[in-house]
């Protein structure tokens, strides 16, 4: 699934950690390909966002999966009344016309799909499209930039090192208390003082990652909690609908989250 976005007039909300705008400003500059690499819901997809935002270009996301394929990404014939016409993939799309071209959770596709980037991430910055004996040559806008989650790695899904040197990368993590806080304060509106209790509940969460949890709650988790609350439901409820019920349904990992729930909004 494919998804392009124009510049909007409103900017995305972002709240930086680092220097990581500047650095992505840097690599844009260099046409460096970028990866950014870090836990589900920690603000990848919407720093991406935000950078095509402020640099003004058109994003084209691409969520990965395992049954996508080489033309998936790159284009292919397709019939109609006229006979055969040629439709340029997402990827084909983003180099043609110059966009940043986001592929979400690349290691979840086929290695041999994920291969026909390569062209495009060194010095030739180009895409051969083998079906219409075509070779592509970027648009000098065009930015590629991938992202994944480590945590998900494993001996049969992880990227190829070819592919790994091709990037410059980030790592991303969760915010730290005081900025999360605020992230959820800005997303939602919900008053600072209960955003914080939101957050020392994620933190508790994120503290039995590895001891009974695969992921700990994510940011996004915390302002969906937030946005529940904005709608009158309570913080317990909020919390245990947002924050609880999806991550696990293990019943000492529930009975340990509810314990904290109540200790937090006592």
């Amino acid at each position: 699934m494919a998804e392009l976005h124009m510049r909007s007039e409103q900017a995305p909300h972002y709240q930086s950690q680092g220097n990581e705008v500047e650095l992505y400003l840097a690599a844009y500059a260099a046409r460096l390909p970028v990866m950014v690499k870090g836990p589900t819901g920690c603000g990848k997809s919407r720093f991406i966002e935000y950078m095509a935002w402020k640099l003004g270009k058109p994003l084209m996301t691409v969520a990965c999966n395992e049954d996508m394929t080489a033309s998936d990404l790159v284009g292919r014939y397709l019939l109609d009344a006229q006979g055969s016409r040629w439709v340029d993939g997402p990827l084909t799309q983003a180099a043609r016309i110059g966009a940043v071209c986001y592929l979400d959770e690349v290691v979840e596709a086929r290695a041999d799909t994920t291969v026909v980037i390569h062209a495009l991430t060194d010095h030739r910055r180009t895409l051969p499209i083998d079906k219409k004996a075509e070779t592509l040559h970027a648009h000098p806008d065009f930015q590629l930039v991938i992202s994944y989650n480590p945590g998900y790695q494993s001996l049969m899904k992880d990227l190829k090192p070819s592919t790994k040197q091709r990037f410059v990368a980030f790592d991303f993590d969760y915010p730290d208390a005081a900025l999360e806080a605020r992230i959820v304060v800005g997303e939602t509106g919900l008053e600072a003082a209960q955003a914080a209790q939101l957050v020392k509940l994620g933190q508790v969460a994120r503290n039995l990652k590895g001891h009974g949890l695969v992921e700990g709650v994510s940011t996004r988790l915390l302002v969906y909690a937030a946005q529940l609350m904005r709608q009158g439901v309570s913080p317990a409820a909020a919390c245990r609908m947002a924050m609880v019920c999806p991550i696990t349904d293990d019943a000492d990992i529930r009975q340990t989250l509810d314990a904290a729930i109540q200790a937090i909004w006592a």
